[in-house]
């Protein structure tokens, strides 16, 4: 196949671009080319809001639109000039209102979410636009993707916790529950929409069961091949982010859509493995290292 994919140097754009060439898809790639490329891709070195021509009377079988996030990024793409047959955007679950109930499932009105702020009100826009102009577009809403390539410090600080044989500090709600979806799952998923392109075409994704907090980096220890110590943090005027990865929201996605064409998404533990793995070789993927660490080790007093 002929497929476009906007971004393909980081994490999830990246992951997606080296999967379909390894299919020996024919893959083009739209980036400022300031980070290195996936082998094998071709290279159309522009920012995606000023396209110009450079996709004029191209034409793919599938544009897979990762890094819109924003109906302007939507917008310049569409008005481009390039011709399609299928499109798919990976928007967000940050589209659900929290006030909505849950489990979120497809049917329920998006809108303004209080925890994700703008980021979830720009994905709402980018959907409306592109559901507006490209009615058979399919849209994927994801909780938290995992996996390798990862660039935010999620998995890489319970790893770097391991690695350095540390007390794990949680958070007083450590019962929360997080829900997780594989980028090598949005792959296959991605192949059967656009094999199969069934009739829905919005779609929650992600892992069918959550993990609370406590199971969660007790995996990431193990994947390490270490046994996570815990001490629990009481204090709840210590600003969660000054230690800890994800807000304090708990939402979980029903993902039935999602399980009736993927019976099966990669176990959580063999994910986890597979990230640290590589993370343990690449160390220094993370773009925005959070200070979690110095945070803890000069605040000791305050969570003992």
């Amino acid at each position: 196949m002929e497929i476009l994919i906007t971004g393909g140097t980081t994490f999830v754009s990246k992951y997606t671009a080296e999967h379909f060439v390894r299919r020996n898809d024919h893959v083009t790639v739209i980036n400022r080319g300031s980070r290195e490329q996936i082998p094998g891709t071709e290279l159309i070195q522009i920012d995606r809001t000023q396209l110009g021509s450079a996709l004029t009377g191209r034409h793919f079988d599938v544009i897979l639109d990762i890094t819109a996030y924003t109906a302007e990024h939507i917008q310049t793409l569409l008005d481009s000039g390039v011709q399609f047959t299928d499109y798919v955007f990976i928007s967000s679950s940050a589209v659900y209102p929290e006030t909505n109930p849950q489990p979120f499932t497809e049917e329920q009105a998006i809108g303004f979410n209080s925890i994700w702020g703008d980021y979830g009100a720009n994905k709402v826009k980018a959907e409306q636009y592109l559901l507006q102009h490209v009615p058979g577009a399919y849209i994927l809403r994801p909780p938290y993707f995992y996996g390798i390539y990862e660039n935010l410090y999620r998995e890489a600080f319970p790893f770097d916790c391991a690695m350095q044989d540390r007390i794990f500090y949680l958070p007083p709600n450590n019962g929360m529950k997080l829900q997780f979806f594989h980028v090598a799952d949005l792959c296959r998923f991605i192949e059967i929409l656009i094999g199969k392109h069934p009739s829905d075409h919005i779609f929650n994704v992600g892992n069918p069961e959550a993990v609370s907090i406590r199971d969660w980096v007790t995996l990431c220890y193990e994947a390490a091949g270490k046994t996570a110590q815990f001490a629990r943090i009481e204090d709840t005027s210590i600003p969660l982010w000054n230690y800890f990865c994800f807000h304090n929201y708990e939402y979980m996605l029903d993902v039935s859509r999602q399980t009736a064409l993927m019976a099966d998404t990669i176990p959580l533990a063999d994910g986890l493995k597979q990230e640290y793995e590589w993370y343990s070789h690449n160390p220094d993927s993370i773009y925005n290292r959070k200070p979690y660490l110095e945070f803890l080790d000069q605040h000791k007093s305050l969570l003992s």
